[in-house]
């Protein structure tokens, strides 16, 4: 993979914003694993994007300056933190670090999938849903629960579009657009291939022929 940092790099350069933000004695000492940990799961996500930045000569790219990757890199580095040694300072910084630089809010203990991107992601929330591969947002973007604390669920090939909401008891199928503005509470189950538009109550389902894998994220399902 392409970095615009080495690994060393990085991981002083995330120790340097930690300590600038949080000026505490936590110990920092599994940083550089966590930094070797994230950057292995970001290598996987990116060689299977074709966004403009993502991939490049036959090979996957990474740059601390561009923001949307960056928000995808402190998600993996919170949640991989998590993932090995729940409780750990790291976790709480990456994800509160996240929030400071791109206002978005990805808790380090959602499991987002393996492979998703977000763009310009200002203002987004991403619940406790179950999420699947090639899953993609944009600004403004809330996943969350309904009053009995049930989640949405999301097939593989998801768009959630600006301003869009997917909220409590909803099971997304694959390949699946939610449109600009679009508000759909305890959606009960939506079929695949759908564009989601409206808002709750009157929310409402339309049939498209995209192919979110393909003209989102630029691979097809054989290559994925």
């Amino acid at each position: 993979m392409q970095l615009s940092l080495s690994r060393t790099e990085l991981a002083l350069y995330v120790r340097k914003q930690f300590e600038h933000l949080f000026p505490d004695t936590a110990d920092l000492v599994d940083l550089p694993h966590l930094v070797d940990v994230a950057l292995g799961r970001l290598e996987h996500c990116f060689s299977r994007i074709r966004l403009k930045g993502y991939f490049g000569n036959g090979e996957p790219r990474f740059s601390h300056r561009h923001s949307d990757q960056y928000a995808i890199f402190l998600y993996y580095l919170a949640n991989s933190s998590f993932r090995e040694k729940p409780g750990h300072p790291i976790a709480d910084k990456a994800y509160a670090l996240n929030k400071a630089l791109h206002a978005l809010d990805a808790y380090y203990e959602v499991q987002l999938p393996d492979v998703f991107a977000v763009q310009h992601p200002v203002g987004t929330v991403l619940g406790r849903a179950s999420y699947s591969d090639f899953f993609i947002c944009y600004h403004n973007c809330t996943v969350g629960a309904n009053l009995d604390s049930d989640y949405p669920s999301f097939g593989r090939g998801i768009v959630m579009y600006g301003g869009s909401r997917v909220i409590g008891k909803t099971s997304v199928g694959d390949n699946t657009f939610v449109s600009t503005g679009a508000i759909v509470i305890d959606g009960g189950v939506v079929e695949p291939n759908s564009v989601l538009h409206g808002i709750y109550p009157k929310a409402g389902r339309s049939r498209t022929d995209r192919d979110v894998v393909r003209d989102i994220f630029g691979v097809s399902l054989a290559r994925s």
